[in-house]
């Protein structure tokens, strides 16, 4: 291996100069970024489903998705492909987490067999619909949540993650290293 870092030197320069920049270490950057992408889904994916739950838009969204198959070449488009993809996806999503912690109509460790998965689509109805739209929803907000999550990933940084740090070494009677 070559003495310049490897193949991937130009990236651990680029972060290392950004934690230089924001004051915050870069292990420390990382954790907060996973955090802030992660809630950036969560928080979105619960008050899309109740608002949907409360405006009952989830069947009429997920339905005319999922029914609208005529074969023609609007059909076909590439953002009628992505939007079917994700109410698939979102159904199957649905029922795993539906049958995991007994939601979504399903009951709790409900065992499905391969006939019951292989035939999911169709008219989606209740709260698997509202599901199935806050998930879709929620992928297609990605870019804006990773945006996001870098933006406020340097102040979460130095704000949360940093004194949590810092306190369990406290904690342990170490000495925090110095950037």
């Amino acid at each position: 291996m070559s003495t310049s870092g490897g193949r991937f030197a130009p990236y651990r320069n680029a972060l290392t100069a950004v934690s230089r920049r924001t004051g915050a270490p870069l292990p420390s950057l990382l954790v907060s970024f996973a955090i802030l992408h992660e809630l950036t889904a969560i928080v979105p994916i619960v008050g899309i489903f109740y608002t949907a739950r409360s405006l009952g838009a989830g069947e009429r969204v997920v339905n005319a998705i999922a029914l609208n198959r005529d074969g023609s070449v609007d059909d076909q488009s590439w953002v009628n492909t992505q939007l079917r993809s994700w109410v698939d996806e979102g159904e199957q999503w649905a029922g795993r987490v539906g049958r995991r912690y007994g939601i979504f109509g399903f009951e709790k460790g409900e065992v499905v067999d391969h006939t019951q998965t292989s035939h999911l689509s169709g008219k989606v109805a209740g709260d698997v619909a509202n599901a199935v739209l806050a998930y879709g929803a929620v992928k297609a907000l990605l870019p804006i949540r990773i945006g996001l999550s870098l933006y406020f990933c340097p102040m979460f940084s130095r704000a949360v993650v940093e004194p949590i740090r810092l306190g369990g070494l406290r904690l342990l009677g170490r000495r925090p290293k110095s950037m």
